[in-house]
């Protein structure tokens, strides 16, 4: 299978991304890929900035974001490419989200040291981005802080232990994520609704990591595939080889495009890396984008 194509990957407009979406196209050209896409979390601010650079170093490049949307009370995620970046309906998104995390960062931080942690605030406010507070630069910080040196529950996220690959976001999966003791919901936009502005803006809407957050839930797949998408990204750094085959089969079965992405960060997630994700036919799927893109008048991969 190729590995030259990802369309899923964050610059630092994410927040918990590292890499400003220059650098960030070079990595990708040193890695061998081929077509690309920049999908930062609720916002298009890098989009034009990583067209350029994609556009100088020969590689294909489509625009994306990645939204965090609710369905059935629980977040997800959905990727929108081929959008009009300009639109002022995701102007808006990235604005309102961009307060809401601000409103929120504070919360977070008081749930995580009602937990035992130790930390300074300030430290961590000099990794914010906007001042917006996220829980993998909190893990930053008081993983480094000695007053936690000590601390049973964290072992697991130090060389060595077993959730050390990634271990902020490890960190955010396991205290911060819905359900979890320091979760600070945020209200989200709804599933439907998002997945209808980015087809209005010209684009197509695919599901996120299915993986990560329904495992193998067929039921609750096939909800989120009525809701409006038009893809699955079934090949994913986050899933195993039977968990993309079952999302491969569902969205071929549903006559759904199969993307493939990495989710790559940067430190925030240092065990992915570009150019090592498989895909069993990715020149296909790029067309497949590239005719829907074109009927909804949107910006096609190139």
């Amino acid at each position: 299978m190729d590995t030259w194509l990802d369309l899923h990957m964050h610059s630092h407009y994410s927040m918990d991304g590292e890499f400003e979406p220059g650098r960030l196209m070079e990595l990708c050209a040193e890695a061998g890929l081929k077509a690309v896409a920049l999908a930062d979390h609720n916002a298009v601010a890098g989009i034009a900035a990583a067209r350029c650079r994609a556009h100088e170093l020969g590689l294909r490049y489509l625009s994306a974001l990645e939204i965090d949307c609710l369905y059935a009370g629980r977040t997800f995620h959905l990727l929108g490419y081929g959008i009009n970046e300009t639109d002022p309906v995701f102007i808006r998104l990235e604005q309102d989200f961009h307060q809401k995390q601000r409103a929120a960062g504070h919360e977070l931080m008081r749930k995580i040291k009602a937990q035992g942690f130790q930390f300074e605030e300030a430290q961590v406010m000099e990794h914010a981005v906007h001042g917006e507070v996220v829980a993998e630069q909190i893990a930053e910080v008081l993983l480094a802080d000695a007053r936690n040196a000590a601390d049973e529950r964290l072992q697991v996220y130090r060389a060595g232990g077993s959730r050390s690959d990634n271990p902020l976001v490890n960190f955010f999966w396991d205290y911060c994520a819905d359900g979890k003791p320091c979760c600070v919901p945020i209200d989200f936009p709804l599933f439907t609704d998002m997945a209808a502005v980015i087809k209005n803006s010209g684009g197509v809407a695919v599901l996120a990591h299915p993986g990560i957050d329904i495992g193998s839930d067929r039921k609750l797949a096939e909800g989120l595939i009525a809701a409006g998408i038009d893809g699955i990204e079934a090949f994913s750094n986050y899933h195993e080889d039977s968990v993309c085959r079952f999302y491969q089969a569902l969205a071929e079965a549903h006559g759904l495009i199969v993307t493939a992405g990495s989710d790559f960060h940067g430190k925030c997630k240092p065990s992915i890396h570009h150019g090592e994700l498989p895909h069993p036919y990715p020149q296909e799927t790029c067309e497949r984008l590239n005719q829907l893109i074109r009927e909804r008048g949107g910006h096609i991969l190139a």
